[in-house]
């Protein structure tokens, strides 16, 4: 069996919030695939399927994000998987609004969520990180991740969650480089992200000794108007018979 752990915080007044991204990327697969209907247990709602083969349990913890580890780790313990049966997905401060990530292991990056889990679940397990966007200021956080995706976020929000739950089955097969394509050109994230790079500053590099001598060969410019152009006239210019 393999656990998709979405995770955010229960009721109502959080629904729409960043910080429970996770939740709506369950909940989108959940309406796409055809699991079951969500039920209480673990601590959680937990709806079961088959993905790509598998069987597989969606869980939303309804313990608060803080403690999201003890309600994924009772249904593995029950379960006995281990971290590797194990996706978690999330919010991201540290991506832009509509970038994912996805890898094995790591650090929390200060994400209590992730936090709980590491101490509850094993630190090896896979996590599908969603990109919410920094305030910009520290303070910000805490009403950032708390506050309501705005209306214009729907703009890559929408095809985000969609486009996750279709290739629902990529993340499962551990086709993570595809999976990534998909969301990227969905939601035009990698074209957003990527810019030109900028020359370097500093000297100029060397030119090699061929290409200094093809550069000495060539004819230079000679001005054509001024002092200069007229002394040049006299001395090479046509003579007089």
């Amino acid at each position: 069996m393999i656990i998709l752990a979405g995770l955010g915080n229960p009721g109502a007044q959080y629904q729409k919030n960043r910080h429970n991204i996770g939740f709506m990327a369950v909940d989108a697969i959940q309406r796409r695939h055809g699991f079951s209907p969500w039920a209480k247990k673990f601590k959680a709602e937990i709806a079961e399927g088959t993905l790509a083969g598998e069987k597989v349990m969606l869980i939303k913890p309804q313990t608060f994000m803080n403690l999201s580890g003890e309600s994924v780790g009772e249904a593995m313990r029950f379960y006995k998987l281990s971290p590797a049966d194990l996706i978690a997905i999330y919010d991201e401060l540290d991506l832009l609004p509509g970038k994912a990530r996805i890898k094995t292991g790591g650090g929390h990056g200060g994400h209590n969520g992730i936090k709980s889990l590491d101490a509850h679940c094993g630190l090896n397990y896979r996590r599908l990180r969603l990109g919410i966007g920094h305030p910009g200021d520290k303070s910000k956080v805490h009403n950032h991740v708390l506050g309501d995706f705005a209306k214009v976020d729907a703009e890559w929000l929408d095809p985000l969650l969609e486009t996750l739950a279709d290739n629902a089955e990529m993340l499962v097969r551990g086709e993570d480089s595809q999976l990534m394509n998909k969301l990227a050109l969905a939601t035009g994230a990698k074209a957003e992200d990527e810019k030109p790079a900028k020359a370097p500053k500093g000297p100029k590099p060397a030119q090699s000794h061929i290409h200094q001598a093809r550069n000495f060969n060539q004819p230079k410019k000679l001005p054509e108007k001024g002092p200069m152009a007229e002394m040049l006239k006299k001395m090479f210019g046509p003579k007089s018979d």
